[in-house]
């Protein structure tokens, strides 16, 4: 043991845990685990097969049509306690009370949720219109702009056509007196 450490890994890596030692505890634990996982009903399936055979009843003799898609084992059934219930008037009476109670409740939950439900679409719906008429009234300015920057355009417009008319009629006068553009454009 000269040189070694007490969980079998060698002195030169520092006292380090052995890699076979590390493989040996993971292959036991997944053992562990499969065992846990398929043990259990494979040892049902087992004991099915060889014990209860003899006191299964004759599967010719069920009536399948009669019993309920999800059935409770014998074992967690309280007979008494069933049967008592369902041949008692007021336990009876009581019971379809209750069902008649919590869908009551069930069904204001599920008003009160619808109401809600409406009264916050009826908001949004508000405040929908209302940035509708916004955008409006502002495109209904932007409009107004437009129409007024047309008018002013066409007024600057003939305004530049009489000027150029009145400077052509300045410059033939000019011109008929003996001026020369020495400045051509």
């Amino acid at each position: 043991m000269a040189g070694g450490t007490p969980l079998g890994g060698s002195s030169d890596l520092g006292g380090g845990i052995s890699p076979s030692l590390v493989k040996i505890v993971l292959v036991s634990m997944a053992l562990g685990l499969a065992g846990y996982i398929v043990g259990p009903p494979l040892y049902w399936h087992i004991a099915e097969a060889l014990g209860s055979s003899s006191s299964c009843p004759p599967c010719a003799a069920c009536d399948c049509s009669a019993q309920p898609l999800l059935s409770v084992p014998e074992e967690l059934i309280n007979v008494s306690f069933t049967d008592c219930a369902k041949h008692d008037p007021e336990v009876s009476e009581e019971m379809d009370k209750n069902f008649r109670d919590l869908l009551a409740e069930e069904l204001k939950l599920k008003e009160e949720q619808a109401t809600e439900a409406q009264h916050r679409a009826d908001v949004t719906l508000l405040e929908a219109k209302k940035m509708a008429s916004q955008y409006q009234k502002e495109a209904d300015k932007c409009s107004s702009g437009m129409d007024t920057c047309e008018e002013a355009r066409e007024r600057a417009e003939a305004a530049l056509l009489q000027q150029k008319k009145l400077t052509a009629m300045w410059e033939q006068r000019a011109r008929r007196r003996g001026w020369k553009n020495a400045h051509a454009y």
